[in-house]
């Protein structure tokens, strides 16, 4: 016995010896444990294509054709509420007439109701229906992060492929491009006809909205959703009032250059001008730098938007200001308003080439 023990360590050393791995039971057990995500693809896309409708309508703006059935545009969307409310694109039902919705199974809805928020975006839809299954949102507090897997579900170039499914990977996250509120960055395939549609995460959960993409010579798969926490906010304010209550400073801003490129910057915002009396109240003036709301940090107007989110109209916040050389604190009432999109660096101003 004590001679097999001996050849079976001397073994053991020649292995190691020889740069050979010994794998160990308990590794190859953990191993096998791991689950294969890309098993879950297949489920998770049946389990949501129900909630995802194909929406199309006859086309009735400025650049809209000669009278024809053939006149018509599209895009995506997804159930909100069992007893038909859906959200989509504000720029997929604006200027579209006699709208229906289509669901996985082929049933067709007349959409009876359109209501619009172009800053967001967004777009909510009511047709008569019962049953209709909603979708799940991700928590605002979910982990996701760059590199998870991601699916977007939609109707993508023609109505006939409606409930196209394609999967990619988060590229980034808390995005600031053409939009007045942070965006999540995918390089999941999206086409015209995408938007409103979901992208969705390997639990099932409704990430965001699929929104914009770029579209250039030598431009390839950059496609950007807005949040599913952005999402709910705007929803859940339209089906209470039918708009968007949004605060406002009162203040036209102008961000630094730096700012607009994507630069690092401490730089400030500066007052540009006064448009609230609230704002002539507080003793701001054009000139003025303005450098956090309520000690936030800001730098952009974005960063004002996505705070603005948890205030309203009416409360009264502290500003830190550079005012004539000195750094002062003032109170300001937020007034109501939507915010101002159009914000230009002292140098210039920046462009980008989207579409739906």
């Amino acid at each position: 016995m004590g001679q097999q023990i001996r050849k079976l360590l001397l073994c053991t050393l020649l292995l190691a010896g020889s740069g050979i791995v010994v794998p160990q039971v308990h590794a190859a057990g953990q191993a096998a444990s791991r689950q294969d995500t890309s098993d879950v693809v297949p489920q998770i896309i049946k389990a949501v294509s129900p909630s995802v409708v194909g929406i199309i309508g006859k086309y009735t703006g400025d650049t809209a054709g000669p009278d024809s059935r053939y006149n018509l545009t599209h895009g995506s969307g997804i159930v909100v509420k069992a007893d038909g409310w859906i959200i989509s694109n504000a720029h997929v039902m604006k200027d579209l007439q006699d709208a229906v919705a289509v669901t996985s199974d082929g049933k067709t809805y007349d959409i009876v109701k359109t209501v619009l928020d172009e800053v967001s975006d967004l777009a909510l839809l009511k047709v008569n229906a019962k049953g209709l299954k909603p979708v799940k949102f991700a928590a605002p507090a979910a982990k996701t992060q760059v590199g998870d897997k991601v699916i977007a579900i939609g109707t993508p170039v023609s109505f006939s492929l409606r409930n196209s499914a394609t999967v990619g990977v988060i590229s980034g996250l808390n995005r600031s491009v053409d939009a007045a509120y942070r965006l999540i960055q995918s390089d999941t395939a999206i086409n015209p006809g995408n938007s409103g549609g979901p992208l969705v995460n390997l639990k099932g959960e409704v990430l965001g909205i699929n929104t914009l993409k770029y579209a250039a010579v030598d431009v390839e798969n950059m496609g950007f959703a807005i949040p599913a926490d952005t999402v709910q906010y705007i929803v859940s304010q339209l089906l209470k009032s039918g708009e968007v209550i949004r605060p406002s400073l009162g203040l036209e801003l102008e961000e630094s250059w730096p700012a607009i490129v994507g630069l690092p910057t401490e730089a400030p915002l500066t007052v540009t001008g006064l448009i609230s009396d609230e704002a002539r109240e507080a003793g701001i003036g054009e000139g003025d730098a303005l450098y956090a709301i309520d000690g936030h940090r800001v730098f952009s107007q974005v960063d004002i938007n996505e705070l603005f989110k948890a205030y309203t109209p009416g409360k009264t916040v502290k500003l830190l200001m550079q005012s004539g050389g000195d750094i002062v604190a003032r109170k300001l009432v937020l007034s109501q308003g939507d915010p101002l999109l159009n914000v230009t660096g002292a140098e210039g101003d920046s462009d980008g080439n989207t579409e739906e």
